[in-house]
């Protein structure tokens, strides 16, 4: 393979695209080892962070310098997003004036690979002389963060995947992970329920996806219901009209007995100017509760390769009060 020339125009030749490869796939075989290493390493020091978390009534202060700093506001977001109140503190703001943010109560969590990063210090002692706990991370017990903490969760002392082992890439993925690890534990010991992952979520795909069908089905008018014996030229213009590739077939009572798909159409064509709806329509239905989850609603639509799903309720299992389409379950995008 020839190798490239550098796209910039630099005049240097690059590396071949197999070695790129190797170099990246190094880089993550060193950063997923020291996770390894990180799962072995959790022990009583984390426990009693979860449970410090747990017991806390107000607001978990995330603090860092650089780019544990960067890793911290990551941290505190998926702590808020999980349920826990978080929010970051950059310790040099800290020093000049954000020290008013933190209040009495609080728990403040510090990220520090070497647990020397001086900035951190001011920050520290005003959280402590205010009565905070403080849960300190690093690498070296013996480091004036850890020294300073109430809890302290120590990192393997990894190779950064930096090939000069100076810029933080093993150490940071640790902290992200880790931060993790304390956000999930915390929500799973909480029974944090979909619902309020929902309301936490409005917005976006997740905020979709944890929505109920019952506030995205279409219903009246919107959906084809017919009858058994209605013709079946009659049915392809109704759901020409309604375009969404789905009739369902409801009896006197008005519960559903049937759909009739696309697909229905076509394993029917050469019966369709003389059928009746009975005789085209796919009996027993998949149906869902209009309480369910749009992203349960997607999964069974994927996995049983189908577009559309009739809603019921959990009062009348049989009487469909609206439908889904896959349509419905995708997000707006920019267009």
């Amino acid at each position: 393979m020839e190798p490239e020339t550098d796209p910039q125009g630099g005049g240097g030749i690059s590396a071949t695209s197999i070695e790129l490869i190797t170099r990246g796939r190094n880089v993550i075989e060193t950063e997923a080892s020291a996770l390894g290493r990180l799962a072995q390493m959790l022990d009583d020091g984390f426990a009693s962070a979860v449970r410090l978390l747990l017991e806390n009534r107000m607001r978990v202060i995330v603090t860092g310098m650089g780019k544990s700093g960067n890793i911290g506001c990551k941290i505190a977001a998926t702590l808020s997003a999980t349920g826990t109140p978080a929010t970051f503190v950059h310790p040099a703001d800290a020093a000049h004036g954000d020290l008013g943010m933190i209040m009495p109560g609080d728990v403040l969590l510090v990220l520090s690979n070497s647990g020397k990063t001086h900035e951190l210090r001011f920050i520290m002692d005003y959280a402590r002389s205010i009565g905070c706990r403080i849960i300190g991370v690093a690498s070296q017990m013996d480091s004036p963060v850890m020294r300073g903490a109430d809890v302290q969760i120590l990192l393997p002392d990894a190779r950064e995947a930096c090939p000069a082992n100076v810029a933080p890439t093993t150490s940071t993925t640790l902290m992200l992970a880790l931060g993790d690890a304390l956000a999930v534990s915390i929500m799973s010991v909480r029974g944090v329920s979909l619902e309020q992952l929902g309301a936490l979520h409005p917005g976006g795909p997740i905020g979709l996806h944890l929505s109920p069908v019952a506030g995205l089905m279409r219903t009246g008018d919107a959906i084809e219901l017919v009858t058994p014996d209605r013709p079946m030229r009659n049915v392809l213009v109704g759901m020409t009209e309604k375009r969404l590739g789905i009739a369902g077939v409801v009896d006197e009572n008005g519960e559903i007995i049937g759909v009739i798909t696309d697909g229905d159409l076509r394993r029917h064509v050469d019966q369709l100017l003389t059928a009746c709806a009975r005789e085209v329509m796919t009996t027993h239905p998949q149906t869902i509760f209009d309480t369910t989850y749009a992203g349960e609603a997607l999964r069974i639509m994927t996995e049983r390769r189908i577009t559309a799903l009739f809603v019921v309720t959990e009062d009348q299992p049989r009487t469909p009060v609206g439908l889904v389409h896959i349509h419905d379950l995708s997000p707006p995008t920019f267009g």
